[in-house]
């Protein structure tokens, strides 16, 4: 039990990890997609501001440099740069330099950069007069991250300096990371949600599930019947319903396949112990003084051997039936001389059991129907053997045949007790006997219902008005 309990957790882990991981796995991805591009996003937005913001701002510098004070000499220029860098506003955050053709700086906002050589790609590439583009990365004297913009300063159509804004990535770079961390923990919280949800709900699953599997294997174990408490609306409801059907349908199936052993068991034990019984009798005793009885043995002994032979008959076919290989052979047949042929054969036996038999046939001429003469002889015997065993006590049996439409209908009625209304869905069924207590396999109207429908009519049973039960067959003139 305790291993049976271990195995039980396993699976069940192991279908949890699989629906985890089938349905978490691809929203952990799509989320850090997400927040990858986002943080790209928000990362290429403030520093692609701050890039264009230091570029508009040196230009504009470098434009009113270039137009006002470098044509009128270094000393006009020098001091112009001092007074700049003193008088910048914004000197707490941008380092402005003003740098020569050395690439030495000349004049800055800081005082502890003035004279250094920062040789940096953007200052190298304004010197050249080339276009310059923003540099960002470390600086060499300090180590901190930076970015700087630098633009050309021109004398008669010649460079001689840089003008540079510089400043620090750090409030930036804190900014950047405090949106990508908010991102992050939203998406974080967002998973943590989905994986919540996701974890009820395979409980919700997994539990149905584990509950339907125990009760599946029951059934298989033999426990049929076995039903399962239904507390689900949805598809698990469905489902628990199939099982509970299904079950209760085995159930049935056992309970009629032991009884149709039981009763064919019987049925065979009858006639073989009447023509063991008879046979002995006739070899033993001496019964030339008395024909009568010889007679009377020899016709018991006819009887029952045509009973087992009819038995065995019903029974090959219910196994080809089972198999598929139950096939007809098709032909031109006058149904109703077929079913005069069956009222003939059975009329004696019928009147020594006292049983009156009325036939009534169409008053028209029935043209000919496709079907397999054997089959339809053999439908019409049994229903003729099944009137009399199940409602001979109405001593009467009466059958008719009429063209109606397209159909020829065959109709036998008895005039017995007639079938209980809760046992007519079932009376068809293999096997099933109900509470009758004539003798029989309880295959015989299951193979009368397969070579109807074969044929391509219908087979009904039911009780008729006043009294007994009618058997109905409807064949198509035409197939």
């Amino acid at each position: 039990m305790e291993k049976q309990q271990r195995w039980k957790a396993l699976r069940l882990r192991g279908l949890r990890q699989r629906w985890i991981f089938n349905s978490i796995v691809p929203i952990v991805l799509l989320l850090v997609l997400i927040v990858t591009l986002f943080s790209a996003g928000v990362s290429s937005y403030y520093y692609g501001t701050m890039e264009k913001g230091l570029e508009t701002r040196a230009q504009a510098l470098a434009n009113s440099f270039n137009e006002y004070f470098m044509d009128n000499g270094f000393g006009s220029y020098y001091q112009k740069a001092v007074q700049s860098a003193e008088f910048f506003e914004d000197k707490n955050c941008i380092e402005l330099q003003f740098i020569g053709s050395s690439g030495r700086i000349q004049v800055s906002t800081s005082g502890l950069t003035a004279g250094t050589s920062p040789r940096t790609e953007d200052i190298s590439q304004a010197l050249q007069n080339q276009p310059s583009r923003p540099y960002r990365g470390r600086d060499l004297e300090t180590g901190e991250e930076i970015m700087a913009v630098s633009c050309p300063l021109t004398a008669n159509g010649r460079v001689v300096g840089v003008i540079r804004l510089v400043t620090s990535l750090r409030a930036v770079d804190r900014q950047v990371m405090l949106v990508v961390l908010a991102i992050f923990l939203v998406a974080l919280l967002c998973m943590l949600l989905v994986v919540f949800s996701n974890l009820l709900f395979i409980n919700d699953v997994v539990e149905p599930v584990a509950v339907v599997t125990e009760a599946a294997k029951r059934i298989s174990a033999g426990s049929y019947g076995a039903r399962i408490e239904n507390k689900y609306s949805d598809e698990l409801g469905e489902l628990v319903d199939n099982i509970n059907d299904m079950s209760l349908k085995i159930s049935q199936n056992e309970k009629m396949k032991s009884e149709f052993i039981s009763s064919v068991s019987h049925e065979l034990r009858t006639p073989l112990t009447a023509i063991n019984g008879w046979g002995e009798t006739i070899l033993e005793d001496d019964l030339e003084g008395d024909p009568v009885q010889l007679r009377r043995g020899i016709r018991i002994i006819v009887n029952e051997s045509r009973r087992l032979s009819n038995m065995v008959e019903e029974l090959l076919d219910f196994s080809k039936m089972e198999d598929g290989r139950f096939t007809l052979q098709i032909e031109n047949v006058d149904l109703q001389a077929e079913l005069e042929d069956a009222i003939f054969t059975y009329q004696e036996l019928f009147r020594q059991d006292g049983i009156l038999l009325e036939y009534s046939p169409d008053d028209m001429l029935l043209p000919m129907i496709p079907g397999d003469p054997e089959r339809l002889k053999q439908v019409f015997c049994n229903v003729l053997d099944n009137a009399s065993k199940h409602g001979g006590a109405g001593k009467r049996i009466a059958v008719s045949i009429v063209q109606e439409g397209s159909e020829q209908v065959v109709r036998v009625r008895d005039y017995g007790p007639g079938i209980p209304e809760e046992e007519l869905p079932f009376i068809k069924q293999k096997f099933y006997k109900g509470t009758s207590k004539a003798r029989g396999s309880g295959i015989g109207l299951a193979v009368c219902d397969e070579i109807i429908n074969l044929h391509g009519g219908t087979f009904t049973i039911g009780n008729a008005e006043g009294g007994g039960a009618v058997v109905t067959i409807r064949l198509p003139v035409q197939a």
